[in-house]
C-alpha cells in the first residue's frame, strides 16, 4: 500500500475528507441574509423572527391536546404557493380530514400521508417533492438503523438527527412536534433541543381559550418573541391585541383586581391581576399563584409585611392571571401586590389606573425595560392614570401624553397613590 492510499484509507477512518472545506478568515466571508417563507399566519411567523428559514429543523412541543397538530395543520393548508407534505404517525389520513374540513375551506397544496417509517418518508419526499415537511410526531417515528422501538431515546435521537441532515442537504425546512412530560420538558434527549435550529414552546391551559406560543430557542431570530392565539371551534384565530382580551370589564367596583402593564418580547400588552384574601380556617394559610411564579408570590408576600406593615402572615392568599396564560415579565410586581393588599383591605382599585414595577427585597420599585411603550399601550386603551419607577421617570420624553403619569420608589408611596 503506497503513501496516497494509506492517507486517504485513514482520512475516511478518522472521518477527516481531503477535499473538505478550507478554513476561511471571518473577514473573508461574505454575509448572506437568510431566505425566509411566509408562513401565513403572523404570529408564527414573528415568533420565527420573520418567517421559516430554509433548510431549518424547527421543533414544536406542547402539552397534548393543547393545539400542536392543529397549528401544524393549519399553517400547512394556508401556505399559498408552497408543496407540504403532512406525515402523521399518530392520525389516519381521514381523521386529518376530518380536522382539515373544521378547520378551513381552503386546501392548499397540502399533501397527507399516515407512515411511521422514516426510510419510507424519504421516500415519499423523494417523489413527492415538497417545500416544506411536517413530521407528527418525532415520537412515532423510527429509522431502520436504530435497533429499538419508536419513541425510545436512541430512536428520537438518531431520527432528529438524519432530518437535520437531510434538511441542511435539501434546503427544505421541516417541522417536528415533540410530546411533553409531566414536568413541563420536550420528551426525549435533551440533545434533541441541541439539535433543531429552532424550538418553539405552545402552551395554555386547555379549560381556557387563549394559547401562547414561545421561541425556546431560534438560531435566525430572537427568543424573547411570543405569538397569542385564541381557540375557537373552527382552529387557531390570531390575537392582534391581546390586551382588549385579557382585560376585563366586569369587574369595575370588585377589591383584588390590578391591571399591570407587561410586555413579553417587543409586544405591550395589559393584563388583569386578581388576588383574594381570607382568614386561614385551620392556621397554616394556604397560598396558590396561577400563571404567576409562587416563589416570587411569597416573596412579594414578604416584602409587603416587613417593608409596609401589612400582616398577611395568617390569610390565605389566592393569585389569578386572567386569561389562563403565564406572564414571566418582573414588572407585574407592583400589580401583584397591589391586588393582594387591595383584596386584603378591600378596597377597589380605580379601573382608569395601571401599574408597572419590579419590586425589590427592601421594597424599592426598580426600574422596567421600554416603559415608553408600556405607557403608550395602557394611553391607547383609555387608562387615565399609569405607576411607573421613578427610575424610569428621568429622561422620559413623550409628546403631549393623554394619561397622567404617577411615580414611585417604594411600594408605601405607591400604595398611598392608590388608596389615598
Amino acid at each position: 500500500m503506497n503513501v496516497a492510499e494509506s492517507t486517504s484509507k485513514a482520512a475516511r477512518k478518522t472521518g477527516f475528507n481531503e477535499n473538505s472545506k478550507q478554513p476561511t478568515l471571518v473577514s473573508d466571508i461574505e454575509a448572506k441574509a437568510e431566505e425566509r417563507i411566509d408562513m401565513g399566519i403572523g404570529e408564527l411567523n414573528r415568533v420565527l423572527g420573520g418567517g421559516l428559514v430554509k433548510g431549518s429543523l424547527v421543533l414544536i412541543g406542547g402539552e397534548p391536546g393543547i393545539g400542536k397538530s392543529t397549528l401544524m395543520l393549519q399553517t400547512a393548508l394556508s401556505l399559498k404557493n408552497q408543496k407540504v407534505l403532512y406525515v402523521s404517525g399518530e392520525e389516519s389520513a381521514s381523521q386529518l380530514k376530518m380536522r382539515a374540513d373544521r378547520i378551513t375551506k381552503e386546501s392548499g397544496e397540502c399533501y397527507i400521508v399516515s407512515e411511521t417509517n422514516l426510510e419510507v418518508i424519504f421516500s415519499h419526499i423523494k417523489d413527492l417533492q415538497p417545500d416544506i415537511v411536517v413530521i407528527d410526531s418525532i415520537q412515532t417515528i423510527f429509522t431502520e438503523s436504530a435497533d429499538s422501538i419508536p419513541g425510545s431515546l436512541t430512536q428520537v435521537r438518531e431520527c432528529s438527527a438524519l432530518l437535520l441532515k437531510f434538511a441542511k442537504e435539501t434546503n427544505i425546512p421541516v417541522f417536528i412536534v415533540g410530546h411533553i412530560t409531566k414536568d413541563g420538558t420536550i420528551a426525549g434527549p435533551k440533545t434533541l433541543e441541541h439539535i433543531v435550529d429552532t424550538v418553539l414552546q405552545f402552551e395554555g391551559d386547555q379549560h381556557y381559550l387563549y394559547r401562547i406560543l414561545r421561541s425556546v430557542k431560534n438560531r435566525f431570530g430572537s427568543t424573547s418573541e411570543l405569538g397569542i392565539f385564541e381557540m375557537c371551534q373552527n382552529g387557531l384565530r390570531e390575537v392582534q391585541n391581546p390586551s382588549e382580551l385579557l382585560i376585563s370589564s366586569e369587574h369595575t367596583d370588585m377589591s383584588g383586581v390590578a391591571i399591570a402593564s407587561a410586555i413579553e418580547g417587543i409586544r405591550p400588552f395589559l393584563i388583569e391581576v386578581q388576588a383574594l384574601t381570607g382568614t386561614a380556617a385551620y392556621g397554616t394559610p394556604q397560598r396558590s399563584a396561577t400563571g404567576f411564579d409562587l416563589r416570587r408570590m411569597n416573596m412579594l408576600l414578604a416584602v409587603l409585611e416587613k417593608r409596609a406593615g401589612f400582616k398577611v402572615d395568617k390569610k390565605d392568599v389566592f393569585l389569578n392571571i386572567a386569561g389562563g396564560i403565564k406572564v414571566n415579565d418582573p414588572a407585574i410586581d407592583l400589580a401583584v401586590i397591589a391586588s393582594i393588599l387591595s383584596s386584603s383591605l378591600d378596597i377597589t382599585i380605580s379601573r382608569d389606573t395601571c401599574l408597572t414595577g419590579e419590586v425589590g427585597l427592601s421594597g424599592e420599585i426598580r426600574p422596567v425595560n421600554r416603559i415608553s411603550a408600556r405607557i403608550a399601550e395602557a394611553e391607547k386603551l383609555g387608562f387615565k392614570k399609569i405607576i411607573i419607577p421613578a427610575a424610569n421617570f428621568k429622561g422620559l420624553e413623550l409628546k403631549n401624553p393623554k394619561i397622567e403619569i404617577l411615580k414611585a420608589s417604594k411600594v408605601e408611596q405607591a400604595f398611598k397613590l392608590l388608596f389615598s
